[in-house]
Order: structure tokens, then C-alpha cells, then sequence
């Protein structure tokens, strides 16, 4: 029977370990997800001759161009690892820098969205002959954001570029990726595993529970940076940590698709904090300028229990901007934001670096 519509409950989005992966097991659901985005467009130039007023005709010179974003509530870092995120066990974050994984040259890694029949959740289905899948080819990471405010469940929006996008009708999914060499369609089968609802054992992480340290930087702000939780340290209510990665895509003739999608280097990390106004601190600019050295900053999300579930540092930081507001009826506020570069996968004393509380192995063998 045709569907009326599709929601949220018959739908489950899959990641791949790599673009060839097509057993079962080279695949994870990812959980938690508030939302799913996909695109293509294509770009044609027309072709006009003298002595007709109507176009010849009109050709594709360029690879099209696929998007894809989703976001996720955060957990226990299994959501991370399972998109190839560097996430360290416990809260060991400085073994390893987090995007690491998503800097190196290589084929990019598939999504998939399954759709089972309406009224059905897709949780705990097996794919059968009336169920629909989109997949989405050799996929590459372009951003990565935490958001964390106080109201509400701790976010991730994470975006990446593609290469192709195609559908599947009647629970049988083929490859979406395409060969970059020569833009030749990949046409192997591929079995995904019946959706579940995670493998972490939290539900989320409360805005209660976020313990945002940025005072190695106090003497780099007008306002009091003391620790979390002093009387004099301003009033946190929202912090935003952005990993936006570039690519260019390099072409050649005799392709039709970009055969690499590089990172545009330098990268810069950016933590933003909004806060409520409190104690101010004695300082000076022109001292503030003077001072070269890199901070370190941490966001510990911890649960219900206290343990830390997800461990945020970012290492080498320097403040950007302090930007105050004042009106009448509302607090004065403060928008901080500081900026640190990303470092090679070697460099331990700079960039991003993240643990989790999930030991789960991904992708087995």
C-alpha cells in the first residue's frame, strides 16, 4: 500500500566505514538523530550559436553538487566515532586530535536513510521489499558544531559535501559511491543491518550537568573568568564549539568528478560563549595584545551519575573578541570567542581533542 507520508519514526540514517563497505557489520546507525538534510544540485552552462535565438542545447561541466547534514543529540561519543571522529576512552582527550581522521586523502565514507512503511518504527527492522533507501556517496566532512545552552539537550550539526546520491526502491541498496578516478557509477550490493535505537545506555546529557572551564584565559578578559561555579565567574548560558573544514575540489580533464576533495589549510577551531554579566576584572588592552601564549579550555558533559561522558579540550586557544551588551529590561551579557588552529594528527599541543565514555567497537570485523 503507497504511503501517505513519510516521518521521523519510519526513517533510520546509516554511516558506512568506508565507500566500498557493503557487509552488514561495515555499518552503524546512528542514534538520537533530531534531523536529516540532503541535496543535489546541477550546474549546466547552455550552448547559443549565431542565427538562432533558442539555445543549441545545454552541457554539465562541473561535478554536481550533493550536501548532506544531520544533527544528533550528543551521548557517549559513539555517534563520533562511528562518522571516523578520533575519540579517546575516558577521559584521556589528548591522545589523539579529533578530526584527525577527517584530514587525510581517501574515498570519503556513505549515508544511508531507510524507509520503512508508515506507522512502522524503523527500530529493530530488517529492510524488506516494501521499505526505500537514499544513498549518499563518498561523503565528506565540512563542519562540526556542538551547541550547549541552558533549556536545552546538548547538539551536534554535523555537514558534509558528496559526490553522488541515488535511491533504492524495494529494500535492495547499491553503493551510492562512484569511482573518482572516472566518475564510474559503483553498482555492488550492500546489506544494512536492522536499526536500533543506540548503543549507548544514555538517553542524553542535561545542560545541568556542563561544566564549561575557560579560566586559564581570565587574564586575557574584561570580565571575571574564575572557575565554574565561583561567585565572582560570570553566568555562562550558552556555549558554541565550531569545526568548519573547507574543501576544494580538484578536477582534471577527462572527469567528470572531482577525483579529491581536500581540506583547505590553515584550519581554525572557534569556541563561542554567551554569559550574564557580573564582576568585572582590572585590564588593559594594549597588555591583552602583548600576551602570545596559548590557554588550554575544557567542556565536560557529564551524567546523571557524575561520570564524565564526553570531554571536550581545546588546546592552544587565545581570545578573539569580548563583545558587551546593555538595554533596558535585560541583563548586560558578554559574547566571548575564542580560536585555536588545528594541528596535524602528531600535534598534541594544539586543536581539538575529545573523549567519551563509550568503549563500544565500531564497525566489526
Amino acid at each position: 500500500m503507497a504511503r501517505n507520508r513519510v516521518i521521523y519514526q519510519s526513517e533510520a540514517l546509516y554511516v558506512s566505514e568506508d565507500a566500498e563497505s557493503t557487509s552488514a557489520v561495515k555499518h552503524e546507525s546512528l542514534e538520537r538523530v533530531q534531523s536529516a538534510n540532503y541535496s543535489f544540485n546541477i550546474s549546466r552552462q547552455d550552448v547559443n550559436q549565431f542565427g538562432q535565438l533558442g539555445k543549441v542545447g545545454s552541457m554539465v561541466l562541473e561535478a554536481p553538487t550533493v550536501s548532506m547534514d544531520t544533527s544528533y543529540l550528543l551521548t557517549d561519543g559513539f555517534n563520533e566515532r562511528a562518522l571516523g571522529f578520533y575519540v579517546g576512552t575516558g577521559t584521556n582527550a589528548t591522545s589523539g586530535s579529533f578530526i584527525s581522521g577527517h584530514l587525510a586523502d581517501g574515498s570519503g565514507r556513505n549515508f544511508y536513510i531507510s524507509t520503512v512503511g508508515e506507522g512502522v518504527d524503523a527500530t529493530g527492522v530488517t529492510l524488506a521489499s516494501t521499505h526505500d533507501v537514499i544513498g549518499i556517496g563518498n561523503t565528506y566532512l565540512t563542519d562540526y558544531t556542538l551547541d550547549l545552552s541552558v533549556g536545552s539537550l546538548p547538539t551536534v550539526s554535523v555537514s558534509f559535501e558528496a559526490a553522488n546520491i541515488n535511491s533504492t526502491a524495494g529494500g535492495s541498496t547499491t553503493l551510492p559511491s562512484v569511482d573518482q578516478a572516472n566518475g564510474t557509477a559503483k553498482t555492488a550490493s550492500v546489506t544494512l543491518p536492522a536499526a536500533t535505537s543506540g548503543d549507548s545506555s544514555l538517553i542524553a546529557l542535561r545542560p545541568g550537568d556542563i561544566n564549561v572551564n575557560i579560566s586559564s584565559l581570565d587574564s586575557s578578559t574584561i570580565v571575571d573568568l574564575s572557575p565554574d561555579l565561583d561567585a565572582d565567574a560570570v553566568h555562562i548560558q550558552s556555549a558554541s564549539l565550531s569545526i568548519p573544514l573547507s574543501r576544494s575540489s580538484l578536477e582534471r580533464l577527462g572527469t567528470k568528478y572531482a577525483y579529491a576533495r581536500a581540506v583547505d589549510f590553515p584550519i581554525q577551531a572557534t569556541l563561542s560563549v554567551n554569559a550574564v554579566v557580573n564582576e568585572l576584572t582590572a585590564k588593559n588592552l594594549s597588555d591583552i595584545i602583548d600576551d602570545e601564549s596559548g590557554y588550554n579550555l575544557t567542556l565536560v558533559l557529564n551524567n546523571e551519575a557524575g561520570g564524565a561522558a564526553m570531554k571536550y579540550e581545546i588546546k592552544g586557544a587565545q581570545i578573539q573578541s569580548e563583545s558587551f551588551s546593555s538595554s533596558i529590561g535585560s541583563n548586560k551579557s558578554v559574547d566571548l570567542t575564542f580560536i585555536t588552529s588545528i594541528g596535524g594528527p602528531n600535534d598534541l599541543d594544539n586543536g581539538v581533542f575529545v573523549s567519551g565514555s563509550n568503549s563500544d567497537v565500531i564497525f566489526s570485523a
